[in-house]
This record gives structure tokens, C-alpha cells and sequence, in this order.
């Protein structure tokens, strides 16, 4: 690892400010050999966070820009080390000579992510947070960008610390039991250490329940909408966009191919697809979208099936039915401006979808019932409840794999207990939770791990 690194830390492109950082022992030596006063005079002592108005020049007192520039000492940094950062126009010129500038003078170009890296190494946050920083960038919504924050301020590091205490107080008792025995207390002592047991596995579940409303606020949720042609779905999928996105026409069969947009449904991030309606069709573009259809159906976490209430179901509506088979579904009953011929019941038994299955009657055109359909959605993603107030949640596949594989080892050792089997059995799988665990906040962590979570973040983090 290079003693003093530095990047870009702004986004490409044209910008009003950008930031270039530097990390390490020489981050304040080199802003001194770089930095002048309006007066041209150089920077002699380094003013610890406090921001200083100057120019960037080259060696020969050629000047690349004015800047604004603060020197910040270890330990209290981003990187637990000190660091510079130098706010100039976001000219991606300026940016380039002037990185080139930091470079000459002795620090290397960051790799990816290695700026939190450091943080982690210097032990200013934990594994967790570190890769709650990438999620914070890449939040598609409130409610995303709200538990990655959560996250990256510890809660969820605390929670599994907080397990793997009561673990390893558990792994001391039973290793104490182990050294001395008593034949007599025997009983006693399985029931008392599966007591505690099954309370370490009840927190682990709980934990790992959030798992599907995490997944789906940090990546989105795929909704798509389907349907016999002209039942009303370019107008849902403009409805729920709040804007004219598909075309809406009474002719059947506009829509020939999938539609697909990003939508933020009162905090969910979710990506709406609108289908081509599925019937047979001799024109060869159709069916290509429909076959598009059939896919998007299957590779769906939520279908929407949209039925029209003011006709009675075609042999076009039936032929969709079959491809809901083990789909989590919505109904909706377009066209409640309409006289009603289609009832709820008849729907859901001809569709075979489960009974509990959620039917909204709307007018996608008017918008009249969209709210009760968005609640719905809500449902969907917190489990029942239309808003969910927890702080913690899983959000990477990464965590909820390692909880599941502790999960299983701890099952295996309640399995021994049960039964009767050596103590030492138990505790070697419970050790292995501890360490799966440990794995979450890096204390258990190889250096494999550690290298492929943050090369998968931008430069310049």
C-alpha cells in the first residue's frame, strides 16, 4: 500500500466545483509545495480545517487555478490519516494538470475505493459501513438512502456485535460445562444452553427477515404489468410515472414491445415494466414483444394483472393466466367509470391466482384508485405494512448469505444438543456462527473479502 494516495473525488463531467483528495503522511507537504496566497506568497505552516482561498500552481509559478483548499490531521479524518482536499473549478482540465501536479510531488493514484479502505484499516468504520458507503451513492430512493445511512452510522454493526457477544458468552458457559462437569446437572445444562440458544436464533431470524425489504430498497423492485391488449396498462405505467411515458390509443396491440422506466413509489425504487398485450398475433414485431412479455413475467418480483371490469374475460385475458403460476401477484379491475359486468370473485377464481390475492377497482385514466394500489405495492415490500419504522435492515446479499450459513450452524448445534451429542460438537458450531458473523464487520474477514467488496467502488472514494 502506498504511503500517500490521491484521486478525483467529483464525478466526470463539466461542474461548478471539483474536489481532488489526498490521503497520507506527505497529504500536507505536498498542498504546501503546490499552494500559494493571492499574494504569491507559499504556504510556510499548515492551518489545520480551515478553509483557505489561493491558487494551484506548477513548479515554475505558473498558475492552474484558484482554489479553495483545507488540511485535516489524523486521526480525525475520512481515512483515520491526514488528508488534503482541493475544491477547484470543475473543469475537467484543471482537475487532470492538477492531479498530475499531486502525482509529480509523490503520491500515487488511488485505486478504487481505497480511500474507505483505509478507513476500515485505520479502524475508523467497520466492513458494514464501509460498504454502506457505495449504497449511499447508488440509493434509488428515500427509503433506500435512509437505511443505507442507517447502516453506515453503525446500527447494524451494533446489532451484530451484540450477537456475537451473547455467542460468545454462550461458547465460555458451554466450555466451562466442558472443563467441569456434573453428572447430576447434566439436563440442566443442555436445557439452560439451548434456552439460550434458541434466543441467539431468534435475533438472527429476525435479522435476516428484513432481507427482502432491504434487497428491495437498495436495488428496486421489478413490477411489470400485463394484460390482454387496450385493457388500460400504457395508462397504469403513465399513471404510476406521473407522466405520458406510453402511447395510449383504443387500438389494440399498440404497444409491441416491453416499456421499461424507473419509477420512485413513495420511497420504493422500483422498475415498471409495461408488456405487450399476449394474444396471437400473425405480425412478426408483436411477437417479439410478447415473447419479451412472457420473459418479463417470469423474471418479475410483483406482476400487476389488469383486467377491464366493464367486459367479461376473453379467451385473451385466460391465456395469460397459466404464466401467474407461483408469481406474487396484484389484480386490478381498470375502468371503474364504467358500468361493472366483471366481479372480484369471478376473477380471481378464473385466474387461479391465490384467493388473499389484493384486487384494486381504478380508472387508470382518471387516476382514481392509484393510491390504494402504491399502498399495496407498499405492503407488498414491508411485509404487510403499509410503512415499516426499522432502523436496521439487510440490504447486501453478501450479509444476508453469511447470516443464513450461521443460521444453519447454529440449527446444527441446537440439533446436537436435542439430541443429546458432546458438548464439544455444539460449540464448534457455534463458534462457526460467531466467526460467519464476524465476517459482516470485517473482524472475521480474509483478505480476499476485504479486496473485492471495495474494488467494486468508484475511484476517488
Amino acid at each position: 500500500m502506498h504511503d500517500t494516495i490521491t484521486a478525483i473525488a467529483t464525478a466526470s463531467g463539466e461542474a461548478g466545483i471539483g474536489i481532488i483528495r489526498i490521503s497520507g503522511p506527505d497529504a500536507g507537504p505536498i498542498l504546501q509545495k503546490i499552494f500559494r496566497y493571492r499574494s504569491g506568497n507559499t504556504m510556510k505552516e499548515l492551518v489545520p480545517r480551515r478553509m483557505i482561498y489561493g491558487m494551484i500552481v506548477e513548479p515554475d509559478g505558473h498558475e492552474i487555478d484558484e482554489a479553495m483548499v483545507v488540511f485535516m490531521p489524523a486521526p480525525h479524518t475520512y481515512t483515520g490519516e491526514d488528508v488534503t482536499e482541493i475544491q477547484c473549478h470543475g473543469s475537467a482540465i484543471a482537475l487532470r494538470r492538477i492531479l498530475s501536479l499531486v502525482m509529480d510531488c509523490g503520491a500515487a493514484p488511488a485505486e478504487r475505493g481505497e480511500f474507505t479502505k483505509r478507513a476500515f484499516l485505520n479502524g475508523r468504520i467497520d466492513l458494514s459501513q464501509a460498504e454502506a458507503v457505495i449504497d449511499v451513492i447508488q440509493a434509488r430512493s428515500r427509503a433506500g438512502s435512509d437505511a443505507a445511512v442507517a447502516q453506515l452510522s453503525g446500527r447494524l454493526s451494533e446489532r451484530i456485535r451484540e450477537i456475537r457477544k451473547n455467542m460468545a458468552d454462550l461458547i465460555a458457559d458451554i466450555a466451562v460445562r466442558i472443563e467441569y462437569p456434573e453428572e447430576d446437572l447434566e439436563e440442566i445444562a443442555y436445557q439452560t444452553i439451548l434456552k439460550s440458544l434458541h434466543s441467539i436464533m431468534e435475533d438472527i431470524e429476525a435479522l435476516a427477515d428484513t432481507a427482502q425489504t432491504g434487497r428491495v430498497l437498495k436495488d428496486g423492485m421489478r413490477i411489470s404489468i400485463v394484460g390482454r391488449p387496450n385493457v388500460g396498462k400504457s395508462s397504469l405505467m403513465n399513471a404510476l410515472l406521473q407522466e405520458d411515458r406510453a402511447i395510449v390509443t383504443d387500438i389494440p396491440g399498440t404497444t409491441r414491445d416491453t416499456i421499461e422506466e424507473y419509477a420512485d413509489l413513495g420511497g420504493i425504487p422500483v422498475r415498471l415494466t409495461d408488456t405487450a398485450g399476449i394474444r396471437d398475433s400473425e405480425d412478426t414485431i408483436e411477437r417479439i414483444g410478447i415473447e419479451r412479455s412472457r420473459e418479463a413475467i417470469e423474471t418479475a418480483d410483483l406482476v400487476i394483472l389488469m383486467t377491464d371490469r366493464s367486459q367479461i374475460l376473453t379467451e385473451e385475458d385466460r391465456a395469460i393466466f397459466p404464466l401467474l403460476k407461483d408469481k406474487r401477484c396484484i389484480v386490478v379491475m381498470n375502468k371503474s367509470d364504467r358500468e361493472a359486468v366483471l366481479d372480484q370473485a369471478s376473477i380471481l377464481e378464473a385466474s387461479g391466482v391465490p384467493a388473499d390475492t389484493p384486487v384494486i377497482v381504478m380508472s387508470a385514466v382518471s387516476r382514481d384508485g392509484i393510491r390504494e394500489l402504491i399502498d399495496e405495492i407498499h405492503r407488498f415490500v414491508y411485509g404487510g405494512e403499509i410503512k415499516m419504522e426499522q432502523d436496521i435492515m439487510i440490504a447486501d446479499a453478501r450479509h444476508e448469505q453469511l447470516l443464513k450459513e450461521a443460521a444453519g450452524s447454529l440449527e446444527d448445534a441446537r440439533f446436537m444438543l436435542e439430541n443429546g451429542e458432546a458438548l464439544d460438537f455444539a460449540e464448534s458450531d457455534i463458534r462457526t456462527a460467531w466467526m460467519l458473523l464476524g465476517e459482516i464487520t470485517g473482524e472475521s474477514v480474509t483478505d480476499d473479502i476485504v479486496n473485492e467488496i471495495f474494488s467494486r467502488f468508484c475511484l476517488g472514494k
